[in-house]
């Protein structure tokens, strides 16, 4: 039965952007200590769980169009679930396609959160390493802009805290 499927497809889901969650909240730790390595481990596990959620986003598709036939209705619209619930009568399964969307737009409005944070977390630490390396290396003390060739001068070194002429 497509309502079941659909059920069982959104249960899935949810399953898999709660695992997402929890990856999310443990890159943070992993962003704060700068460890590269967990941080390189933690991505391909992402990677792979994305492909997966892909997969499932498009049996979702599959069986809310397989749903819409069985009601009688030939559209290719791309409902929400919401919307597909209108469509079932029974009060126990509209009860729990409604339940398992209400679980999985939890999850995710969690895990956009999270992800918001370390992205904001993953920036602050490449302005910092940007900052690091202007301190080691320095910032040109000229502007790019032309000047004819026989005009220039030895004013494009980046003095910085290392002699680069050792």
């Amino acid at each position: 039965m497509p309502l079941e499927r659909l059920i069982d497809v959104l249960e899935q889901l949810d399953q898999k952007h709660l695992i997402l969650l929890e990856l999310a909240k443990s890159k943070k730790k992993i962003v704060m200590e700068n460890d590269m390595n967990s941080l390189v481990q933690h991505l391909n596990q992402e990677s792979r769980l994305l492909k997966q959620v892909e997969q499932l986003e498009e049996a979702r598709m599959e069986v809310s169009y397989e749903l819409l036939r069985e009601r009688g209705i030939k559209s290719q619209l791309n409902l929400t679930i919401t919307e597909l619930a209108r469509l079932v009568f029974d009060p126990e399964d509209k009860n729990k396609l409604l339940s398992v969307q209400s679980r999985l737009s939890h999850t995710l409005s969690e895990l956009k959160e999270i992800n918001a944070i370390n992205q904001k977390l993953i920036e602050q630490s490449l302005v910092f390493i940007d900052y690091s390396l202007d301190l080691l290396v320095g910032r040109p003390n000229q502007e790019m802009t032309y000047m004819h060739p026989d005009q220039k001068s030895n004013q494009l070194a980046r003095p910085g805290l290392f002699d680069t002429k050792a």
